[in-house]
């Protein structure tokens, strides 16, 4: 095992995990990989607030649509996986988000949500789609809310943490 796996692996995460965007096969192949996928998963199973954007809410998703892939699963929605297309099919755009107001919204090659268990609630919708969504210490957004100048979702679960 890598320097940085026992290192990650030996870190104490006393406040909270952000799971960011990017290829969630990559960061699933990665956390198994480096012996990391069972230690996050039950810190999460645990109440360690998480906030999984794009990619990351394919990896907390209990099920993805079209992919047999499983990942952490600690997150009882239905996900669709590219749903808003590829690269070029990348956008941004305003919407509500509960408690917040409207908030800026950049999609790349997102995942939406297809549905929710009755744990889980929308947070947000964008053209009929839930695009962010919370069960508990859990938070997902499809989009990238650290692409824009608002701080309002780091905020939001700044006051997840604090309040766990």
């Amino acid at each position: 095992m890598s320097d940085k796996a026992n290192c990650i692996k030996s870190t104490r995460f006393e406040d909270g995990l952000i799971i960011p965007g990017g290829e969630s096969t990559v960061q699933g192949k990665l956390l198994k990989e480096l012996g990391l996928f069972e230690p996050f998963k039950k810190m999460i199973e645990n109440g360690l607030p998480v906030f999984g954007t794009c990619a990351g809410l394919l990896l907390l998703a209990d099920k993805i649509n079209n992919d047999d892939s499983s990942y952490l699963q600690t997150m009882d929605i239905v996900a669709e996986r590219n749903a808003y297309g590829r690269q070029l099919g990348s956008f941004y755009t305003e919407a509500d988000f509960k408690g917040i107001g409207t908030v800026p919204m950049t999609f790349i090659r997102a995942p939406y949500i297809k549905a929710v268990s009755e744990k889980a609630r929308p947070l947000a919708t964008v053209d009929g789609h839930i695009v962010a969504a919370r069960q508990g210490n859990q938070l997902v957004t499809a989009f990238h809310p650290e692409l824009n100048d608002s701080l309002h979702i780091h905020k939001y679960f700044c006051d997840m943490v604090a309040n766990q």
